[in-house]
């Protein structure tokens, strides 16, 4: 009996995965890798960590992508965080859970995640074809016939389009997909950065770049009123902010920017106390330190590289001393620690986004198997779909669950 033959485009974390289930599912798999080799992105995410998912339930998971969460449930029913460290453990990766219920290899090295998927693939007889870039895909009276690329045509009977976003395009996510699905007639929704750092109206002190706090909250203004607020750690860049609580609210900022909307962060320095319980502090450290410099006490409050600001925002003079600070003063002081604000003034360009929004339009394609609903045999997974989720796992988790979805209907039948 002749084998289902089953291409699939890109090698990143979706096209790995699907390429195996696909294989599984009995299917004769190519792999096509437009880059020297598969799964670059993989090397190089979490700091050449590799989050691979988070612990959160499935309802939780959903939320942290949006209006467009609901459309994984399927995936997420079929193939979820569960069922991925179990994969990862039957074929020799060691797996740890690290605080903010994020997954790493044990190693604390991403190539290892690469290794697993290359061996496990080795295994399944999948041929990877890498500097193998498609330019186009067959398709007669509505259903997939072929892939071509710059060396040859490959004919076969499905194509799994796993060619991630347009973000850190020397991985090789240059937007292909985009432009594959579209000329197949495919919609998609405008592409735009996603968990990206932002700028600062003003630019950032000198000697605030590479200052990293923890224990903070920010808090998301858009044209004055508050649109979120999120607990975690904030990191200063030579040009603005970063970390986990900026990237996860920077697809809101993205979207108010681009329509022109006045978008603010206020950072409360001191979340783990009350404004009444902060006020009561900053009047015993006044009280019992009267006889030193105000400079020498905000030593005991803030980072020494954020003195500085503090000095020039609140214009409390750095000489004065403790037990010569007004009410209005200490009040003021207090209003800072609470709410430091950062005016944004634009996001940093898609090729720096961690991931990227926009992508296939959801409507088109079937959420039960991810094929598409306007070509036969095409089927879509990864970030090359208009999904993105917050930072923390749950991306990656997206990747291999759709992966494994579209990969074993591809395969089948």
């Amino acid at each position: 009996m002749t084998k289902k033959r089953v291409v699939i485009i890109g090698g990143g974390a979706a096209g790995l995965m699907a390429a195996g289930q696909a294989a599984t599912a009995g299917a004769e798999v190519t792999l096509l890798e437009k880059m020297k080799r598969p799964g670059r992105k993989i090397c190089i995410s979490g700091k050449g960590r590799c989050n691979i998912t988070n612990s959160a339930p499935v309802a939780e998971f959903i939320e942290h992508f949006g209006k467009n969460g609901r459309f994984l449930r399927q995936a997420f029913s079929r193939f979820f965080s569960e069922e991925l460290l179990d994969f990862f453990r039957e074929n020799g990766l060691e797996i740890q859970l690290e605080r903010g219920g994020r997954y790493f290899p044990k190693s604390g090295k991403a190539p290892d995640i690469l290794k697993t998927f290359l061996r496990w693939l080795s295994e399944l007889d999948v041929t990877i074809r890498d500097n193998c870039a498609v330019t186009a895909v067959r398709v007669q009276d509505g259903i997939v016939t072929g892939v071509v690329t710059k060396q040859a045509t490959i004919p076969c009977d499905a194509v799994v389009l796993a060619t991630g976003g347009a973000s850190y395009p020397a991985t090789g996510s240059t937007g292909d997909g985009y432009r594959l699905a579209e000329s197949l007639g495919h919609t998609i929704v405008p592409i735009r950065p996603a968990l990206v750092p932002l700028e600062i109206r003003g630019g950032i002190r000198q000697e605030l770049a590479g200052l990293e706090l923890r224990n903070i909250a920010v808090q998301l203004f858009i044209d004055g009123k508050k649109r979120r607020q999120l607990f975690g750690e904030l990191h200063f860049l030579k040009y603005g902010v970063g970390g986990p609580t900026i990237l996860t609210l920077s697809g809101d900022v993205v979207d108010a920017l681009q329509e022109e909307r006045k978008v603010s962060l206020h950072v409360d320095l001191k979340a783990a106390l009350s404004e009444q319980k902060l006020d009561a502090r900053l009047i015993r450290d006044f009280e019992k330190r009267y006889k030193e410099e105000f400079s020498d006490v905000l030593r005991g409050l803030l980072p020494a590289a954020l003195i500085p600001l503090c000095l020039e925002e609140t214009t409390i003079p750095a000489d004065k001393k403790a037990g010569e600070i007004s009410r209005k003063e200490r009040k003021k002081l207090l209003h800072w620690l609470k709410g430091l604000q950062l005016d944004v003034s634009r996001h940093r360009p898609l090729k720096e986004a961690i991931v990227t929004a926009g992508g296939v339009s959801l409507q088109e394609i079937d959420p039960r198997t991810l094929e598409s609903e306007i070509v036969s045999g095409l089927y879509m997974a990864g970030e090359v779909l208009d999904l993105n989720g917050d930072t923390g796992g749950y991306n990656l988790q997206a990747a291999f669950s759709t992966g494994w979805l579209a990969g074993q209907a591809a395969g089948s039948g």
